[in-house]
């Protein structure tokens, strides 16, 4: 074999090397999703890329294959060459270094680290050869195919194909890095994956912050309590907030009493009843079916925990939701380098996660609210001036009475260097 035939045999296997390993990274680190786009909209090679990218093991023994063979065949060549230069003594250490190196380089490391920068490009690119080598290869992959089936049966493998809650969010993560959506629109999709976990727990109006009036109130005290408030709706109770009668609409009550001479009795709607341990999905379901915008929780004795109405669902999903009737109330901010504010109303898991502790395990999560966290640890109502820690922060009682914690100072300390 002349010198110039063997260096030609090399070069086109230092190629076809390039061409395998590039293919290999190109289809194995491809978003789907991104080519599964462009092949709904006409895209034909990205259609084709789908395809391959779906028997990915034919895929991938083509690749093995072409690549052994072709480096095999490099390093044959190159052996035969160099015995020719150097002797029988020198050669072959000599052929084995440089085509190492060279292969490494050029077939492998080079084009590797070109085909990961645009892995769906580089994959449309190289899919018509691509396929026509697995046409080729058929008969051999048929057989590694079966092999394949043969170990699955010895070894009783079982791949899980689904994806996760925690692999969706990370998968957020890395789009929002990346630059593929923005912080908003992460937030919205993280939302909506963790929207049927949350429950009406977490959301809902406390008993004592609920209005409503009583039944027989006279209806221009009704109405001046829905001028007032600018509440759209308003429930009415018999003797006590605990027993809920029914839910009266603003734009009812001014139509149909105050202007058609009905009844507050006569435009009720039946109040819709539910635990405080459902999810706020199946709970957005509820109202849907029931044309509904509002629900009574109850608690363990019957009485009325508290009251959650679609906006509150809506707002877990897209944020806060204010109108032109609402009051923007704080619930919890800075006011010095390592002291803060917070209501004794404030969700204590919000609290918790903007100081970074989140999903701690330690039994945090189980408080709505400050004041529900700080009386369990004290075991009294909390007075003024009473402390409680929960790692470096420590919340200090402001302002009480004899029912709750109103407001809270919260001092942030320095951690502790662990050992």
């Amino acid at each position: 074999m002349s010198s110039t035939t063997g260096i030609i045999i090399i070069v086109f296997c230092l190629i076809m090397s390039a061409f395998f390993s590039s293919t290999e990274t190109a289809y194995s680190s491809l978003n789907r999703i991104r080519v599964k786009s462009m092949a709904e909209k006409g895209d034909k090679r990205a259609a084709l890329v789908l395809r391959l990218a779906e028997e990915y093991d034919k895929l991938l023994s083509t690749i093995l294959i072409g690549n052994n063979i072709v480096n095999i065949a490099s390093a044959s060549v190159a052996t035969v060459l160099f015995i020719g230069w150097m002797g029988e003594q020198r050669g072959p250490t000599m052929s084995t270094v440089v085509t190492t190196v060279v292969v490494l380089i050029f077939g492998e490391i080079s084009p590797k680290t070109l085909a990961k920068e645009a892995p769906e490009s580089f994959a449309r690119l190289v899919a018509p050869v691509i396929h026509a080598f697995v046409w080729v290869f058929t008969p051999v992959n048929f057989i590694f195919v079966q092999w394949k089936k043969l170990l699955s049966m010895v070894f009783k493998t079982s791949p899980d194909s689904s994806i996760s809650e925690e692999e969706l969010l990370t998968m957020v993560d890395e789009a929002e890095n990346e630059g593929g959506i923005d912080e908003q629109e992460g937030d919205l999709i993280r939302s909506a994956i963790e929207f049927s976990d949350v429950e009406v727990a977490e959301i809902f109006t406390p008993r004592v912050s609920v209005l409503g009036v009583e039944q027989g109130t006279p209806n221009d005290e009704i109405a001046r309590v829905f001028r007032e408030t600018g509440y759209s709706r308003l429930p009415i109770y018999r003797d006590t907030i605990d027993n809920i009668i029914g839910i009266i609409h603003e734009k009812d009550f001014y139509n149909f009493v105050l202007s058609g001479g009905k009844t507050v009795e006569g435009i009720m709607t039946a109040p819709i009843f539910i635990a405080k341990t459902m999810k706020i999905g199946a709970l957005l379901k509820l109202l849907q079916q029931n044309k509904a915008h509002f629900a009574v929780i109850a608690d363990e004795y019957g009485g009325t925990l508290g009251i959650v109405t679609l906006e509150d669902v809506l707002e877990e999903l897209v944020g806060e939701i204010w109108d032109e009737h609402d009051r923007v109330v704080e619930q919890f901010w800075k006011t010095g380098e390592h002291e803060y504010q917070a209501r004794g109303s404030a969700d204590f898991d919000d609290v918790l996660a903007a100081f970074g502790y989140e999903e701690e395990g330690d039994g945090s999560e189980e408080y709505t609210t400050i004041n529900g966290w700080m009386t369990d640890q004290l075991e009294h109502i909390p007075q003024r001036d009473e402390v409680v820690s929960y790692k470096n922060l420590d919340f200090i009682v402001q302002d009480a009475d004899n029912r709750c914690v109103r407001m809270a100072r919260i001092v942030e300390h320095e951690l502790a260097p662990t050992e």
